[in-house]
């Protein structure tokens, strides 16, 4: 099989460092290119980092990119006039930010998830399926964690469990989103679904489904130990994107959870 070239942005953060590593542990890929917010002297993996331009992405077959909103969207615009692919593992998108990449996905496909793990992915679904089965009878609730330098809350994934619950109820989590608590292990539980975040330490990630009638209480739940999850779900998300048409895709496409 013929190696894809590869772009990684954001390279000297943690998920960029981690791409690196997990690309050149498989024989899929050919890192081309890496790119930072700023000049960079040294040499990163053999690559001289580039600012985010046509002359960084062109060789590449695939971008992947785990960095701001702001940075992302700036890769898209490129992106979208080389024709490359580009897989999005940033979160914290604001509406407008969500209907601009709808935009770019009519151009280039785009594959953009919360979360790249499997297990959250199989989460997210048997969160929905969980909500359609128990009903309007039992109140939701979503709880995470992550280190402490993680800036938005909630998280990507706690939002994508959002979807599930309001999904299962054939609703849009706009119009159940509860209170967002920071920093609060207890919380209430809601009419809508109330979040809650944590950041502190080196936490990878948690995330919690509750689902409580008053009687008795059930919960999903996940815990990621090695940042290396992500970014070999997205090297995964990169093969299989290789051969889409233009498009927004997500990690359930990938693993072809109906």
């Amino acid at each position: 099989m013929k190696k894809i070239n590869l772009a990684i942005t954001g390279c000297l953060g943690r998920m960029g460092q981690q791409l690196i590593k997990s690309s050149k542990a498989t024989k899929n890929f050919k890192l081309v290119s890496v790119t930072e917010n700023r000049i960079v002297n040294k040499k990163v993996s053999g690559l001289k980092p580039q600012l985010n331009s046509k002359n960084a992405f062109k060789n590449a077959n695939v971008i992947i990119d785990f960095t701001v909103p702001k940075c992302t969207l700036e890769v898209l615009k490129i992106a979208s006039k080389l024709k490359k692919r580009v897989v999005i593992g940033t979160t914290g998108f604001s509406k407008r930010e969500e209907k601009l990449i709808k935009k770019y996905s009519r151009k280039i496909p785009i594959l953009k998830a919360g979360n790249m793990s499997l297990g959250v992915n199989l989460l997210v679904y048997l969160t929905e399926i969980a909500s359609k089965s128990l009903g309007n009878n039992f109140l939701a609730k979503i709880f995470e964690a992550h280190h402490k330098h993680k800036k938005d809350h909630p998280s990507g994934t706690a939002l994508m469990l959002g979807k599930g619950i309001a999904s299962g109820k054939n609703k849009d989590l706009s119009k159940i989103m509860g209170k967002k608590y920071f920093n609060k292990k207890s919380f209430p539980y809601s009419k809508k679904i109330n979040f809650s975040s944590i950041r502190k330490g080196k936490v990878v990630g948690e995330h919690e489904v509750k689902f409580s009638s008053g009687k008795e209480i059930v919960t999903l739940n996940h815990e990621s130990f090695d940042r290396a999850l992500y970014s070999e779900g997205a090297l995964t998300a990169a093969k299989w994107l290789i051969n889409k048409k233009p498009g927004l895709y997500s990690m359930r496409n990938v693993l072809n959870f109906k």
